[in-house]
């Protein structure tokens, strides 16, 4: 049979593009906790310099009560990712190698006339736009992947960009450093069957020193990595079922990836790895980022339901392969469009499943922030590993990936 492949990537909690949404999340954090009904959209930069690194805050910020010090937030959030030395790329921790400039002000009274209502009926979205909500059944056949619903190769560059996270915070691998990403590529039949995973791509920042253990020998050192990633990080992350004979490994491409990297060797910015953050190109995203802003915000807030939504449906047996779009207006708290596909996989009509959806599922903005519980601090969790496809935890992350099977039970009546 024709084979086709499908190549999602990820990057570690260090890449400085994560590292901005940290900070983000890490504020809206600290403002909900403060006020449930903070209203946050705080963008970040970094940008690691010869002499000294750069924290950069910028956006709108209207609460009850004292307002937090963005900027020791700002440098707890880069140092729990790893950057506590300007070798290595930054040390947020030390105020002579970095400085913090945080120019945030309130939020615009325009905005707040449509969004800032009393109830459910009146509180209106904060922006115009489209949110994307996608699931499939491409994990569910693997016991480590089953109750994702999510798409292969998404699932597995997520799992192993988190794997690298570990591995270093646990000295499992002690010369790796924060930054990083990661690659997989899933072959296919043409009948859209999984053969297996084709090709993984690794890049690891790691100690500049490392070549030192072998004489020095920089294709010594390269062997080193890639034998260690393979034990320690993707025979630990991908189903062994799942990597095809002879499949192709590439770990630090160029040669060598060591310090100082991180935000010295590429600068970062809040939300610009949305495709990384939700499906991995598998599904369609309407645009906007999640980071730095509240859950009155339906760039966030209705992108989490959309998922929630799509999920169940695949969940419920009605379709292997669904996605949902919303858009909104600003200050009108109904979807002024809901559209769903089902390419061709679902036991009923789209027009049958549009109506199950709409009945089961609330997608006005304060009903997506009741239904899912959103109005907390749970969000420096999302910055990096993904937004979807992840396990909902005890306390309370990730609520949009728990399935109800009340609303199960309300798909399935026809």
């Amino acid at each position: 049979m024709t084979q086709r492949m499908f190549s999602s990537e990820s990057v570690t909690a260090g890449h400085p593009d994560k590292v901005c949404d940290a900070v983000s999340d890490a504020i809206v954090d600290a403002c909900l906790a403060l006020d449930p009904n903070a209203r946050v959209a705080v963008e970040t930069c970094i940008k690691g310099m010869p002499d000294k690194s750069f924290i950069i805050l910028a956006g709108e910020v209207s609460l009850e009560g004292e307002t937090p010090d963005y900027a020791s937030i700002a440098r707890k959030a880069a140092a729990d990712i790893g950057y506590i030395s300007h070798d290595i790329g930054m040390d947020a921790t030390d105020e002579s190698l970095c400085d913090v400039l945080v120019y945030v002000t309130t939020q615009s009274t325009f905005i707040n006339q449509g969004v800032d209502r009393d109830n459910i009926d009146s509180q209106g979205a904060g922006d115009q736009g489209l949110m994307f909500g996608y699931a499939c059944d491409e994990t569910e056949a693997y016991d480590d992947l089953k109750g994702r619903f999510f798409p292969l190769a998404a699932a597995l560059s997520q799992r192993l960009s988190r794997r690298l996270k570990s591995v270093r915070e646990d000295n499992i691998l002690p010369w790796a450093r924060p930054d990083g990403k990661t690659q997989v590529t899933v072959a296919y039949n043409e009948d859209g069957s999984i053969i297996g995973v084709d090709t993984v791509i690794i890049a690891i920042q790691h100690d500049k020193h490392l070549k030192d253990q072998f004489g020095g020998s920089i294709e010594a050192e390269l062997a080193h990595i890639r034998e260690a990633i393979t034990q320690h990080v993707i025979e630990t992350s991908i189903p062994q079922e799942l990597l095809l004979p002879g499949y192709k490994l590439v770990v630090n491409g160029t040669g060598r990836f060591a310090d100082p990297g991180g935000p010295y060797a590429d600068a970062g910015l809040t939300g610009r790895k949305i495709i990384v953050d939700t499906y991995g190109g598998m599904g369609r995203h309407g645009g906007g980022a999640f980071s730095g802003k509240d859950p009155s915000k339906v760039d966030r807030s209705a992108a989490y339901a959309a998922r929630w939504a799509a999920k169940h449906v695949v969940a419920a047996g009605l379709a292997t392969k669904f996605e949902i779009q919303l858009a909104y207006v600003i200050g009108v708290a109904e979807p002024v469009s809901l559209m769903v596909e089902s390419f061709g996989t679902g036991i009923v009509s789209d027009e049958i499943l549009a109506k199950r959806v709409e009945k089961t599922f609330d997608f006005r903005p304060a009903a997506i922030a009741r239904d899912l519980d959103l109005l907390r601090p749970i969000y420096k969790q999302t910055s990096s590993g993904g937004h979807f496809g992840r396990v909902p935890t005890d306390e309370g992350h990730f609520p949009w990936e728990r399935i109800d099977s009340a609303r199960i039970e309300n798909l399935l009546q026809s």
